[in-house]
């Protein structure tokens, strides 16, 4: 019996090199301290890698983690971690991902996976109500992740989930992907874990189950349950109608939205590629990730016109944004296309959007020429240059190989490419939201521990709408405000953590949940019965455990910086033309409330704190 609930009490250990298995049981003390998700992922991947392991080398493992809300009917709760060194950055890797999978794997017995070695030939794991297989994949190496779902559950069970890798990830494309849900292409595409994936020749997971993770205070669950339900059905209507980018329009308008790879302010044709658009002329249903009540998926079908046939996920925000206007692209039905063709490459849409905006300014600037890109006029605004060096990069071949490597690759590949053209952090192209719009973006970037990233600390929620009474954030900041930035978005990043290892959506903040909420949704599940101080410390102890796998890498405060573009170039016109983010002034204040020192490096007494003192420094 499962001493806790939420958990199934065991994680699988799979060695790909000798092909065997076994069950690993983690301690209430580990489960407590680190919970699940990339939270226990971080306490794992800490213990199994060091500074000189080589991210596509057999050393590096792949873990695959749920936190204790996955599969309990917690709303918004079917979500999951992977987890690995990243190839992309060279640090801590970590990909959140919604849709089945998660929840899929719980049912057949499992709280995660962690995959070690290398197998000699392409395999695929499958997990049947706890029976473990490992599975030739010869058949499946170089389809695409749509045909991959498809044979996987034709030839295992249609109740299966599959979690799997396209021909980017087989080829090891850094900024490759891992795909479930089929044609609805729920992804983990973040940091290159597609490539680790397929560096161990491991093409797919699939899982199935009847079991069921049990929750221990059910009465209060149910009300718990009712209650969020409810808030998220009213607050949340909006994004149920249009999706993530029924704000589009609104995010152009206020600077958040990154315009022609940074450079602009303005984008008046992105009325063109609202969510509102989109459920207008190709919207046929919602899809719902397990648990979830909101259903901001889009699918979609394109029924006429140059890309008819396209048929399935619809872009999100993030891939509207980075397809769209970061390269002046207004062709809704082209984007749509573009991002189906990342899907079905299994490639991260947020880092090919970057890297092409990278090569139609060096195109613009005459250091890309026609001879590089093997013919293709890679102009501003033109999304049959986007699609055709999409189809490059997916497949490895000609400037594609380049760009597949990343944004830093192709500045130093090519001469004379200024620095200010070249937008990443740690080596991680940005997400679709500008720090000159709203401060807090650029702490949380610049000490996000996998590279740019706003969901680390989603503190721009903050200066958008939301708040935090528990921490006397009775209004929203101002988006252009510093003082307290760095406080807040350090607690912001804390509460994240605690997200991402109980594995709820964070979304629900705009639904109205509070941090309270997401303590009362473990509580209820686990029977943990935890104080909120001691929750609290339990996300402070995970983000600072993932921020010394990088200290331990050599990272430090040289390595918290922005673009240079985003520190010293306003964006000239739209909602925020004229400000520039103080990064070094929120800085100091984030690391002085972290009790980090000026370097950036948590000191021992906030080791010890934590119960990190296992980590020397």
């Amino acid at each position: 019996m499962v001493k806790w609930g939420g958990y199934m009490g065991k994680t699988l250990m799979v060695n790909l090199t000798d092909g065997i298995w076994e069950d690993r049981v983690f301690s209430e003390e580990i489960l407590r301290q680190y919970i699940g998700g990339s939270g226990l992922a971080a306490k794992i991947l800490w213990d199994e890698t060091d500074k000189d392991t080589d991210p596509l080398g057999s050393e590096n493992v792949l873990i695959f983690m749920t936190g204790p809300t996955c599969g309990t009917n917690v709303p918004m709760s079917g979500r999951h971690a992977v987890v690995a060194k990243s190839p992309a950055t060279g640090i801590w890797g970590e990909s959140d991902c919604g849709g089945s999978f998660g929840v899929a794997l719980k049912k057949a017995g499992y709280d995660g996976i962690v995959f070690i070695g290398k197998s000699s030939k392409p395999v695929y794991l499958y997990i049947d109500c706890g029976k473990v297989e490992i599975r030739d994949a010869s058949h499946l190496w170089g389809k695409n992740t749509y045909k991959t779902y498809e044979l996987i559950k034709a030839e295992t069970s249609t109740d299966a989930e599959v979690s799997c890798i396209g021909p980017a990830g087989e080829k090891m494309v850094k900024m490759a992907g891992i795909f479930s849900d089929g044609k609805d292409a729920r992804a983990s595409g973040r940091g290159g874990l597609g490539a680790v994936m397929g560096s161990k020749n491991l093409k797919a997971i699939a899982a199935r189950g009847t079991f069921k993770p049990e929750v221990r205070h059910l009465e209060d669950f149910k009300k718990m349950r009712k209650r969020l339900a409810s808030l998220l059905s009213v607050n949340m209507k909006s994004m149920r109608d249009f999706g993530t980018t029924n704000s589009y329009l609104a995010t152009e308008e206020c600077g958040d939205m990154p315009i022609k790879n940074w450079q602009k302010g303005s984008f008046k044709s992105a009325k063109n590629t609202t969510g509102q658009v989109m459920a207008e002329k190709y919207l046929i249903k919602n899809y719902y990730c397990k648990g979830c009540v909101v259903g901001c998926g889009r699918v979609i079908k394109i029924d006429s016109g140059k890309y008819t046939g396209v048929d399935g996920a619809g872009p999100e925000y993030e891939s509207m944004a980075s397809l769209g206007a970061n390269c002046l692209i207004d062709d809704l039905a082209g984007i749509c296309k573009a991002n189906e063709l990342c899907n079905q490459y299994g490639i991260d849409t947020i880092s090919v959007g970057a890297v092409i905006a990278l090569g139609m300014e060096l195109y613009e600037k005459g250091i890309i020429t026609k001879k590089d890109t093997n013919g293709i006029e890679l102009v501003w605004g033109d999304v049959n240059a986007e699609i055709a060096m999409i189809h490059q990069i997916g497949k490895k071949e000609g400037l594609g190989a380049i760009m597949g490597e990343g944004v830093k690759a192709i500045a130093n590949h090519f001469r004379d490419v200024p620095d200010e053209c070249v937008i990443h952090v740690k080596g991680l192209e940005p997400p679709m939201h500008d720090p000159r719009a709203f401060f807090s973006l650029a702490v949380g970037y610049a000490t996000s521990n996998r590279g740019a990233c706003h969901l680390s600390a989603y503190s721009d929620s903050l200066e958008k709408g939301v708040t935090m009474p528990e921490w006397g954030y009775n209004e929203p900041f101002r988006g252009t405000s510093v003082e307290g930035k760095g406080i807040m978005t350090a607690k912001m990043g804390n509460l994240c953590s605690l997200y991402d290892a109980v594995k709820s959506c964070k979304f629900l903040f705009w639904g109205g949940a509070k941090a309270t909420d997401l303590l009362e949704m473990m509580n209820t599940v686990t029977g943990f019965n935890m104080e909120l101080d001691e929750f609290m410390c339990a996300g402070e102890r995970i983000f600072n455990l993932k921020r010394m796998y990088n200290v331990r890498i050599g990272l430090s405060r040289k390595d918290d910086i922005l673009p240079i573009r985003i520190l010293t170039s306003p964006r000239g016109s739209g909602g925020a033309p004229d400000t520039l983010p103080p990064l070094g002034i929120m800085l100091d204040e984030y690391y002085k409330y972290r009790g980090w020192s000026e370097e950036g490096i948590p000191t021992k007494e906030t080791l010890k704190k934590l119960n990190l003192e296992f980590i020397q420094i």
